[in-house]
């Protein structure tokens, strides 16, 4: 008798571990995550990107931590988004950076910059050791319409030099940075804003409606600068909604989730070919 197997059509859900949380103090963190595949990824990566989820390699994760529930989805409404007079500067101080896209791979030139930004700026974080073959995964690992957008100055001899990087997914409704990184000596400069105002224009040109920015934690230094931006919608309760005054919202009123993680998953909408 011949055997066949074939993956579930439908995605199957897991939990991590619990863990400390690495943006508030005494908060315990846990993730509800799910697989992408070559066949339905880009389908699946769209509608629970549009639910608070983000991608990570192969993998589409949400927090699901217990009593708490202050990791906020975030993204601009970009077609509504307005340049403050920081933001101008930024732009101005950037203007003579030259973007290019290019496929989700890896070079050295890369990994040299990311490696230079994680002993800088993320010194004791689970990133800093990573090796240019768990970057090259970081980066190629993905079923669905994933760019590399680098940010290239030009040397007085005339060569390219590479200050910054995004690793970003192109959804059906927008753009989502997976990850950013630059080079931590230029700090004048403000290259990570400067990336978020950039891909604002990319998914105008685009002719797309948002930029998701990952995750916001009210109270959370690391995340504060998401903050600073117009347009921003949060995903709180289920919805998105603007972030009117958002100087006013604490991480104490999110409680977490009244739902256990079955009813969670079960309430997820999925698909249709699912």
């Amino acid at each position: 008798m011949v055997m066949k197997h074939s993956l579930p059509l439908a995605p199957q859900f897991y939990v991590t571990a619990p863990q400390p949380c690495p943006y508030l103090n005494n908060r315990i963190e846990r993730k509800l995550f799910t697989g992408l595949n070559e066949i339905n990824g880009e389908a699946l990566n769209n509608t629970l990107s549009s639910q608070g989820f983000r991608r990570s390699q192969n993998v589409l994760y949400r927090p699901a931590c217990v009593g708490c529930s202050a990791c906020i989805s975030a993204r601009i409404r970009v077609n509504s988004f307005r340049l403050s007079k920081s933001q101008k500067r930024i732009l101005n101080k950037n203007s003579n950076l030259i973007r290019g896209y290019h496929s989700a791979l890896a070079t050295d030139e890369q990994y040299d910059l990311f490696n230079k930004y994680l002993n800088k700026r993320h010194s004791d974080g689970g990133m800093s050791e990573m090796t240019i073959f768990e970057y090259s995964s970081m980066l190629e690992e993905t079923p669905i319409n994933t760019k590399i957008v680098e940010y290239h100055s030009k040397t007085k001899n005339g060569r390219h030099k590479l200050n910054c990087v995004s690793l970003t997914d192109v959804l059906d409704d927008g753009l989502s940075m997976v990850y950013s990184f630059f080079n931590p000596e230029l700090t004048k400069l403000s290259l990570g804003k400067f990336m978020i105002l950039d891909h604002i224009n990319i998914a105008q040109e685009m002719n797309l409606k948002y930029l998701y920015l990952g995750y916001w934690v009210p109270g959370s230094k690391k995340m504060d600068y998401k903050s600073k931006f117009s347009a921003l919608e949060l995903y709180i309760e289920g919805e998105w909604k603007f972030a009117s005054d958002i100087s006013k919202i604490d991480a104490n009123e999110f409680k977490g989730s009244e739902y256990s993680i079955l009813e969670q998953v079960s309430q997820l909408p999925l698909p249709p070919k699912y």
